[in-house]
């Protein structure tokens, strides 16, 4: 199976089909456009790139009916950023800065249009603290943008190098708490993992000179009668590692609208992807000493879960 290389966003107009009456309007999109990222389709729905019989719409979640005009205009004025929102910086130096991201909302810009994404927020915010000039800031991993958790930032060459290296020879410490559909039980997946397994979607292939290998241990944390938390430690850190494990296995996280196929029983309702990156450790690029920082399960995780409790 040869990789495929992701086609650009084109100008589109045309009608729901039968077919999709009630389906969310970036899976109607991207029915539409075969050959372009998911990423890039819910970007043009958020960023107002897309309208619903003529109104826009930012919704990427939002219902479509049979019949309604789906317009994709791709060099339509990005719409207003959305406000500001709050977000934790855990520890911050000279070299190094671990932040607790909230959910929706992006790491980095996906496009030079957008404002607001969590590298923005937190240069500004250093630069309130340190009064002085926005401060650099490196980028040295990301979380997809419905995911919450740490992320670590590096504020000199020589220190994002270090971190880099780290991520390069799996030495960083990666724990997160992800809520799936099923029962689950404990185990690790390892797989190489392709941009396009065959239907345009990141996947695992049994071709041994293709994608990349990724490993991702699981061990379970609480059963409910129809979901399990789980803890996924990450040997690897490859785009959607966990998602996709997960899902190959038949257990897709509760949220997840992307790598869904195959899911048997009822689809669990959440109010985005729940996963969370809760623990992140590393060796410090200045002191290399080691160092592990932890984030709570933000409040809309636990309130999903909380409601299983009561079941």
């Amino acid at each position: 199976m040869k990789e495929r290389p992701r086609e650009p966003l084109q100008n589109a107009t045309f009608a729901v089909p039968e077919g999709s009456d009630g389906a969310c309007l970036d899976r109607v999109v991207r029915d539409a456009l075969p050959g372009a990222a998911w990423s890039r389709v819910r970007r043009a729905v958020e960023t107002g790139k897309v309208s619903l019989d003529g109104q826009r719409v930012t919704d990427p979640t939002a219902r479509v009916r049979a019949g309604q005009v789906v317009e994709l205009r791709v060099a339509a004025r990005a719409t207003a950023a959305a406000p500001r929102c709050a977000f934790r910086i855990v520890h911050a130096d000279r070299d190094v800065v671990v932040v607790d991201k909230p959910p929706l909302v992006s790491s980095v810009p996906f496009d030079a249009g957008e404002r607001d994404t969590l590298v923005d927020l937190v240069r500004a915010e250093l630069s309130r603290r340190e009064q002085r000039a926005l401060p650099p800031l490196g980028v040295v991993h990301r979380l997809d943008k419905e995911t919450s958790g740490l992320v670590m930032f590096a504020r000199t060459l020589p220190a994002k190098r270090h971190l880099k290296q780290q991520l390069r020879f799996h030495s960083v410490f990666r724990r997160y708490v992800a809520l799936v559909h099923g029962q689950l039980e404990g185990q690790s997946f390892r797989s190489r993992l392709v941009e396009d397994r065959g239907d345009g979607l990141r996947g695992s292939t049994n071709n041994p000179r293709l994608g990349q290998p990724a490993v991702t241990h699981v061990s379970v944390l609480e059963r409910f009668g129809n979901a399990t938390l789980v803890e996924c430690r990450l040997e690897t850190g490859r785009t959607h590692q966990i998602r996709i494990h997960l899902a190959e296995a038949g257990h897709p996280l509760v949220g997840e609208r992307v790598y869904s196929r195959g899911l048997s029983g009822a689809v669990l309702e959440a109010p985005r992807l729940m996963l969370h990156a809760r623990e992140l450790g590393f060796v410090h690029p200045r002191s290399e000493e080691q160092v592990r920082f932890e984030a709570p399960i933000p409040e809309d995780m636990a309130r999903t879960i909380a409601a299983l409790t009561r079941g």
